[in-house]
């Protein structure tokens, strides 16, 4: 199985300058790298404001909006795009529905959702969600997603949305698009098995770990009469950064099963544009990419 080779945008250290962010992605497509993921915050917390703040995100934090991102990256390069991931139920599902199919729509079918169920209650708070349901509103919003992906018009009554009589258009053009998941416990896996198409691991690849969480998700999959994904991807951390001697996972991810693998070039002392494009590079010469 060929596994494809992406990069995670450095949402935190490439800061508002456009062209930094032009002069990446391209940089990215012209090493040979097939993909592009991207994180989401809508808000950082003011730790003046909560006391005890211990995330490394803050209201300093940049993060671009990846819909809106992905939009211009679409147009620059032909690069795969995927969240890792979406907060899913602090958005409007119909609103992300919508958003998704035009980036799919304008990437020509090279878009991933990721999603996640989220870990900031002040962003559910200022985006007016309830922060203790939200788990429970993640699995109708699933749902909602891919019936507003392959139907022209729904209705629908859950325990938290209302449709009656209503769709979009455009439609993807992946209909409907792959939805990944990021996760880390067992409940979350048991979700990927049933409900995902692939799913976002933060553990290492040949670990007793990840291969206790490929059983939970196997047996997620029971039901439903869908096939339980592959690991498909790693996330950040020691198996994707930048750095050549740890791009040598790379044979352990594929091992594992997984299809994609992620360079992470957000690292202490990197800090411009060039000093990621130049991790890129000896990343891609590591990991014998063939130039675009």
């Amino acid at each position: 199985m060929t596994l494809r080779i992406g990069v995670i945008f450095p949402q935190t250290t490439l800061g508002a300058d456009r062209g930094a962010v032009r002069a990446y992605a391209q940089a990215t497509e012209e090493l040979g790298y097939t993909h592009l993921r991207a994180a989401d915050h809508v808000l950082g917390a003011d730790r003046a404001a909560h006391p005890g703040w211990t995330r490394a995100y803050d209201v300093d934090s940049t993060f671009h909006e990846p819909f809106v991102l992905f939009g211009h990256l679409a147009a620059i390069t032909s690069l795969e795009l995927a969240t890792a991931v979406i907060i899913l139920p602090q958005r409007q599902t119909a609103l992300v529905a919508k958003q998704a199919a035009e980036v799919d729509l304008l990437t020509g079918g090279r878009f991933r959702l990721g999603i996640g169920v989220g870990w900031n209650h002040v962003e559910f708070e200022a985006l007016g969600q309830d922060f203790d349901n939200r788990g429970r509103r993640y699995d109708e919003q699933i749902t909602l997603l891919r019936r507003y992906w392959t139907e022209r018009s729904i209705t629908h009554h859950g325990e938290f949305e209302t449709v009656t009589g209503a769709g979009i258009a455009p439609h993807p053009v992946q209909r409907p698009i792959p939805l990944w998941f990021g996760a880390g416990s067992a409940p979350a896996y048991r979700r990927i098995g049933r409900l995902g198409d692939g799913w976002f691991p933060q553990l290492a690849p040949g670990s007793a770990e990840l291969e206790a969480a490929q059983r939970v998700i196997s047996r997620g999959g029971g039901g439903g009469g869908r096939a339980p994904p592959p690991p498909r991807g790693g996330a950040g951390g020691p198996g994707a950064r930048a750095a050549p001697p740890q791009a040598a996972k790379a044979p352990a991810w594929r091992d594992s099963g997984a299809t994609h693998l992620a360079v992470n070039t957000t690292q202490p002392g990197i800090t411009t544009v060039d000093q990621h494009i130049d991790a890129l590079t000896r990343a891609a010469a590591a990991l014998d990419l063939k130039p675009a």
